[in-house]
């Protein structure tokens, strides 16, 4: 096992005679650059596939592409998983022993306006990458989940033993589907999987369609926002930086191995929600700007609170994401001013 001291934390670095190649997909999204910037400062080799779609603004994923390839031991393809000849091209011509599937179209309210992609990208996709980790003996497929598949679920903080049987999102339910894919293939053909629930993910370089990024971008040009609920909703801020060292841990542990499965789950969150009117002051003082705050009531696929029980990840990689939504707002507001060249 092999990790360094960096600012007062343990952070763990990975072995690079315990891997060979890191195939991530979605590596121009906001968790997929991070993670792969991480594993390339290692030293590792990774090989990074994105379709660069117009969701968001293309050019933030093309800067964060610059920055990958920097590196030389990144190689990039610019592609869907949806595509299984070019997949099976690329597990062909390369000797992965891990991937990651970060690829996925993101958003809960995007999925009640265009659902058709929410079933090739989450769906289609992800079976296509099953299949290839299946017929190339991939020792650990890594795969991201969300705590949107939790839905109005009444008991928190959320656990990954409580029934997630009520999605209410399609985007929620292609993700629970995920779940359900990946079990099978592990059960049934040992194919080593884990499952990450993200929760509210946040920090410098995310996503533009996010409340953190939006609310930042309208609150500097003067235009109003629009809150939810009035307010009345708490979410489990997880800082990227944590997000990245819970899953690079849970990469140096291994795989499953359990053999009844080869299957786990994980949620990584935060563990402590925040009141989004309390997140809009926060992020209002950094700013040094007030808010133009239009509250408007409750959509539909949007749930009231996610709080995620992390006893599970601390016990098996020994962290706890803890950084606070005052540390986290100023480091992405830091961040924000320098990528958008604010005084």
């Amino acid at each position: 096992m092999i990790f360094q001291l960096l600012l007062g934390k343990e952070v763990f670095i990975i072995n690079k005679a315990d891997t060979k190649s890191i195939l991530i997909t979605g590596c121009a999204g906001f968790i997929g650059f991070h993670l792969s910037k991480r594993l390339l400062e290692e030293g590792l080799q990774i090989v990074g596939i994105d379709n660069i779609n117009d969701y968001y603004d293309r050019r933030l994923k093309f800067d964060r592409l610059d920055l990958l390839k920097q590196y030389e031991s990144f190689n990039f393809v610019n592609g869907s998983i949806d595509k299984m000849d070019l997949l099976m091209e690329l597990f062909e011509q390369n000797d992965f022993d891990l991937v990651i599937n970060l690829a996925a179209q993101a958003g809960v309210r995007y999925s009640l306006e265009n659902p058709g992609s929410y079933i090739q990208s989450n769906l289609v996709g992800f079976a296509n990458i099953l299949e290839c980790c299946k017929n190339h003996q991939i020792k650990h497929l890594l795969y991201a989940s969300s705590s949107s598949v939790y839905g109005n679920n009444k008991k928190t903080p959320s656990s990954i033993n409580d029934r997630v049987d009520h999605p209410i999102s399609l985007y929620a339910a292609t993700k629970k589907s995920n779940e359900l894919m990946a079990h099978s293939y592990s059960h049934t053909f040992n194919l080593p999987t884990t499952g990450l629930r993200f929760f509210t993910v946040y920090g410098p370089w995310g996503r533009p369609d996010m409340a953190l990024f939006k609310f930042a971008n309208s609150i500097i040009n003067g235009n109003p926002i629009e809150v939810y609920n009035y307010g009345n909703m708490k979410r489990d801020f997880t800082y990227i930086d944590d997000v990245i060292e819970s899953i690079v841990r849970i990469i140096k542990n291994g795989p499953p191995t359990d053999s009844s499965s080869y299957y786990k789950l994980y949620n990584i969150g935060n563990h402590s929600p925040v009141n989004l009117n309390y997140f809009i002051e926060t992020l209002e003082k950094q700013l040094g700007t007030k808010a133009n705050i239009q509250y408007m009531p409750m959509v539909p696929g949007e749930v009231l609170e996610t709080y995620a029980d992390i006893d599970q990840l601390v016990h098996d990689i020994q962290y706890s994401p803890s950084t606070s939504i005052e540390e986290g707002i100023a480091k992405f507001v830091e961040w924000f001013k320098g990528y958008k060249k604010i005084n």
